[in-house]
C-alpha cells in the first residue's frame, strides 16, 4: 500500500498585533487596532508553518515552527503527521510518496532534505518516494489550493497576535467538501549552514527514476547491521 502525501511550507507570519489582510465583520465604530509598521517583534518572533495534506482522505497536518524553515524542519513535520494521523489512518503502509515543490527547505537539490529523509525511512521502516514539481509550478501542488488557500481565508482580518492564535485558527480550518487540519508548535532548534558533504551524500540509500531522476527518487531504508 502507498500512502500519497504532498507537503510545503506556508509563507512565514509575523507575530504581534499588525495587518492581517482580508476583511472581517466587527461591531461598527470598533475596528481593531493594529501596528502602522509590520518589522519583527524580537520577543514574539515568527511563525512558519510547515503543511502536509493527504490527498485521499482529505485532511491535513500543520506544524508551525519559531525558528528556522529548514530540511530538518520539513522532516520532522512529516514525521510528527506519520505518528499523530497517518500511522493510525494507513495501518497497512508498506512504502510513502511525497509530493514536494522544486525549491526550499524540500528542495530537489538540497542534499539536507535526502540526508534527513534517509533517517525518516530508516526510522519507520519503509522507503519514501519523492517527486518534485518542475522549476515554476509550485501552484500545481494540491496543498496550495486545497489547505493553504483555506487557512489563509479562515484568519483572512485578523491580527495574527501569537503563535496559539495561529495554531487555533489553523485547526479550527474547515470546508464544505470535509476538509480538517490538525495544528502544533513545533519548538525546536533548526539552525542553518548545515553542510553535506559529498561522502555523505553518496552513502545514502537513494535510488532515482529512470525519468528525471533528479526529480524523481526514493530513500531507501538503512540496511540493519548483522
Amino acid at each position: 500500500m502507498l500512502s500519497q502525501r504532498c507537503d510545503n511550507t506556508k509563507k512565514k507570519e509575523l507575530i504581534g498585533e499588525f495587518k492581517n489582510g482580508g476583511r472581517e465583520w466587527r461591531p461598527q465604530g470598533e475596528p481593531e487596532e493594529v501596528q502602522v509598521h509590520d518589522f519583527l517583534d524580537q520577543d514574539l518572533g515568527k511563525a512558519i508553518p510547515y503543511g502536509v495534506y493527504d490527498l485521499s482522505e482529505d485532511k491535513g497536518w500543520v506544524s508551525v515552527g519559531i525558528d528556522h524553515d529548514t530540511a530538518r524542519f520539513a522532516t520532522e513535520a512529516i514525521r510528527r503527521w506519520w505518528k499523530k494521523m497517518g500511522a493510525k489512518r494507513y495501518r497497512n503502509a508498506r512504502e510513502l510518496l511525497i509530493t514536494a515543490d522544486g525549491g526550499g527547505s524540500n528542495g530537489s537539490r538540497c542534499r539536507l532534505w535526502k540526508l534527513a529523509l534517509q533517517e525518516l525511512a530508516t526510522q519507520l521502516e519503509m522507503p519514501i518516494h519523492v517527486c518534485h514539481f518542475p522549476p515554476g509550478t509550485s501552484k500545481w501542488n494540491k496543498i496550495e489550493h486545497r489547505m493553504f488557500c483555506h487557512i489563509t481565508q479562515n484568519w483572512r482580518g485578523r491580527p495574527l497576535v501569537s503563535h496559539e492564535v495561529i495554531i487555533q485558527l489553523i485547526a479550527h480550518t474547515r470546508t464544505k467538501a470535509g476538509l480538517k487540519i490538525r495544528a502544533e508548535l513545533d519548538a525546536g532548534r533548526y539552525p542553518t549552514g548545515i553542510k553535506v558533504s559529498d561522502e555523505e551524500l553518496a552513502a545514502l540509500r537513494l535510488k532515482p527514476a529512470k525519468f528525471h531522476g533528479d526529480w524523481s527518487y526514493a530513500l531507501l531504508p538503512a540496511r540493519k547491521r548483522t
